[in-house]
């Protein structure tokens, strides 16, 4: 069976369409990769508090990191190529500055199973291995690529209640205003400008039945 080799190819755009600008094909495939996911959260705690309360702030991009191994001794593939020459190559694809877009280039990273939608965010080499005359023989690219989705696929993943976007909220038997604001916008200290936006003589006695618009919080 032949063996996968992981692909790079660059894209103008975030909507990642058409066949790329440029590939990269890695010669020597990783031995692991980080996939790393975060949440972030606000704490906050009031002085003299026993505990913080976490607050739900967002989702930061994905990022994928590993090692690559550019070889030119001959011992990995017998039509040898220039480190330099190598790295050219993948800086050329993945860290260099596109003229056209003014920032360097939209990459899909594939290798398997593996498809991510990203940007190069960090490239550290070693050089490990060296001719006579000095030039390198061998090198190791320490790489991150954070997620870069496109606007479109981020608006249709984002939740539709978003505290960014106005929306209708029907008052049901028992609630309050501060726990109707505690489930949209994550904080129910937000009752205030909620009553003021939709006018409200006395919101503390919620009328079932109700209609009440939550307002975008910035």
């Amino acid at each position: 069976m032949a063996l996968n080799k992981m692909k790079i190819v660059a894209y103008a755009s975030d909507e990642y369409s058409g066949s790329g600008v440029q590939t990269c094909t890695v010669k020597i495939n990783p031995a692991s990769y980080t996939h790393n996911h975060q949440v972030k959260y606000n704490n906050s705690t009031a002085q003299g508090a026993p505990g913080t309360t976490l607050k739900f702030q967002g989702i930061p991009p994905e990022t994928i990191s590993f090692d690559i191994y550019f070889d030119a001794t001959g011992a990995v593939d017998q039509d040898v190529v220039d480190v330099k020459d190598q790295l050219d190559e993948f800086k050329s694809v993945c860290f260099m500055y596109n003229g056209t877009i003014h920032e360097p280039n939209y990459l899909v990273l594939s290798w398997g199973s593996l498809v991510f939608k990203c940007k190069l965010t960090s490239l550290d080499i070693n050089y490990t291995l060296f001719k006579p005359d000095g030039s390198p023989l061998r090198a190791k690219a320490g790489v991150k690529f954070e997620e870069a989705l496109d606007s479109s696929v981020i608006a249709a993943e984002a939740e539709k209640k978003s505290p960014d976007l106005t929306h209708l909220v029907l008052v049901k038997q028992g609630d309050t205003l501060p726990l109707i604001c505690k489930n949209a916008y994550g904080d129910a200290s937000y009752y205030l400008e909620v009553a003021k936006h939709n006018k409200l003589v006395n919101y503390r006695n919620l009328i079932p039945g109700t209609e009440l618009y939550l307002p975008p919080i910035k």
